[in-house]
C-alpha cells in the first residue's frame, strides 16, 4: 500500500514508518518539527541522540534500498494538508502528528489552546481533504485510554450498549478525560465518527496506553535511525522517568498514592499494532475503535518492579500529585480486538531486562536530574506561568 505518516519524525511516527516500510509498504512521512521544538522550549532533550530527518531518511535508504518520501508542512495549514494528500494520494494515513503531553497541555492558557487548535484542527483538515480527495482512504488514528479516564464500570472498546427507560442503543462509549490534551482526543474521536457517518469515511483509533522503550529490530540498524527517549516531567512517560531515576540512583518518584492504573504497551506492540490496523481496513462508514494496550500496572507496581529488576540500590519516594485525578480507581479495560488480528505482546518485565536498563546506562552522562521534579499543576490557571508555544519549524 501507500501509507503517509503524519507525525513521522517522533517518537512513535519515525519507527512506525520504518516498521512499515520494511512490511513493503511504499511510505511517505510528514512532519513540522514541532516535537523538536518542544524540546529548545522546555530546555529538555531526548536521553538518546535524535538524527535530523534528513540523515533519518538516506540512511534507511542505504541499509534497505527502500525509499522513504518526506515533507515538511503543518497539518493547521488547510492548503498545505490537502496538496500533501492529493500529491501522495495514500491508501491508509496514520495520523500521530499532535502535541501528545497531558503536563504540556496544562501549563497555562497558551498551552491549553495550542493543543486543542493543533490536535482538533489538524485532524479537521484531514478528515476534509480524505473526503475530498479519496473517500476510500483509512484512516489510522492514534486516539488515547486517557480519553475513557477512570469510569467505575468496564471500559468497552469504543462503543457501549445502553438500555435506558426500556430502549436499547449502542453509543459511543461515555469519556471524562483528565487533560486538555486528552480533551484533545476526546474532540477528534467525536469528529472521525461523525465523518464517517457522514461523508461515509473509513477509520480505526486506536486508544493506546503508555507506551514504553526505544528500540524495535530496525531503529538499532544504525545510530541514525534511533528513536526518542523522553524522561522528563512533561514529556517523559512514567516508566522512563521512573528508569532513569533507578540507574542515577534517584527515588523513584510517585505521584499520590501510586494506585492509579495506566494501560502499558510496548514499542515494538505499537509499530505492530498500526501494521495491523492499516492491512486489515475499516469498512466505508465504518468508525472502529481498538483499545491498544497489552498489560495494566498501577503506577506503584511500575516503581516496585522496576526496584526489584535493577541490580543497584532502589527507593521509592511518595510525593504530592501535581494532577488531578483519582487516588483509587475501578480500571478494567477491553483489549481484545487487535489481539484477535494477530498481535503476539512483549512483556514488561522482559523489556526491563532486555533493553532499558541499558540504554540508560550508555547514555547516563547525558540525564539531567533537573528535569525529574514535575514542574506543571492542574489546579494552576494563570494565562501567564511558563514559556509559550514554540513556533514550529523546518530546521
Amino acid at each position: 500500500m501507500r501509507i503517509l505518516v503524519l507525525g513521522g519524525d517522533g517518537y512513535l511516527g519515525w519507527p512506525t514508518a520504518l516498521h512499515l516500510s520494511a512490511a513493503g509498504h511504499d511510505v511517505a512521512i510528514a512532519d513540522n518539527f514541532a516535537r523538536r521544538g518542544y524540546d529548545e522550549e522546555l530546555g529538555a532533550t531526548s536521553l538518546v541522540s535524535i538524527a535530523p530527518l534528513d540523515e533519518r531518511v538516506r540512511v534507511w535508504q542505504e541499509i534497505s534500498n527502500r525509499r522513504i518520501t518526506s515533507f515538511v508542512g503543518d497539518l493547521t495549514d488547510a492548503a498545505f494538508t490537502t496538496s500533501l494528500i492529493d500529491e501522495v494520494r495514500p491508501e491508509t494515513i496514520v495520523h500521530f502528528a499532535e502535541q501528545r503531553s497531558a503536563p504540556y497541555s496544562m501549563i497555562d492558557q497558551p498551552h491549553a489552546v495550542y493543543t486543542q487548535v493543533n490536535n482538533v484542527v489538524g485532524t479537521l483538515n484531514v478528515l476534509y481533504a480524505i473526503a475530498d480527495i479519496d473517500p476510500t482512504i483509512h484512516l489510522v488514528k492514534l486516539g488515547s485510554m486517557g480519553e475513557y479516564g477512570t469510569p467505575n464500570i468496564d471500559i468497552e472498546e469504543g462503543w457501549l450498549e445502553v438500555t435506558h427507560k426500556g430502549r436499547t442503543d449502542t453509543v459511543l462509549y461515555p469519556k471524562r478525560p483528565g487533560s486538555f490534551y486528552h480533551l484533545s482526543k476526546v474532540h477528534d474521536s467525536h469528529n472521525i465518527e461523525f465523518a464517517c457517518r457522514a461523508w461515509n469515511l473509513r477509520a480505526t483509533d486506536l486508544n493506546q496506553g503508555i507506551v514504553y522503550g526505544q528500540e524495535t529490530d530496525l531503529t538499532k540498524l544504525d545510530p541514525a535511525l534511533a528513536t526518542r527517549f523522553d524522561y522528563d516531567a512533561v514529556f517523559g512517560t512514567v516508566l522512563n522517568r521512573l528508569i532513569v531515576q533507578a540507574v542515577c540512583g534517584h527515588p523513584l518518584t510517585v505521584y499520590g498514592s501510586g494506585h492509579q492504573i495506566r494501560g502499558m504497551l510496548d514499542i515494538r506492540d505499537t509499530v505492530e499494532c498500526i501494521r495491523i490496523a492499516a492491512e486489515n481496513p475499516a469498512g466505508p462508514g465504518e468508525f472502529r475503535v481498538f483499545n491498544q494496550f497489552t498489560e495494566q500496572f498501577s503506577v506503584l507496581q511500575m516503581a516496585e518492579m522496576i526496584r526489584d529488576a535493577y541490580s543497584g540500590t532502589v527507593h521509592i519516594a511518595q510525593i504530592e500529585n501535581p494532577r488531578v485525578e483519582a487516588a483509587e480507581h475501578y480500571y478494567n479495560a477491553v483489549h481484545s480486538r487487535l489481539m484477535d488480528l494477530g498481535l503476539e505482546p512483549h512483556n514488561l518485565s522482559d523489556t526491563l531486562i532486555n533493553s532499558l536498563f541499558s540504554i540508560t546506562e550508555s547514555n547516563k552522562e547525558h540525564v539531567d536530574p533537573g528535569l525529574f521534579d514535575p514542574s506543571v499543576r492542574w489546579k494552576a490557571t494563570s494565562s501567564s506561568v511558563g514559556p509559550h508555544p514554540v513556533e514550529a519549524t523546518a530546521a
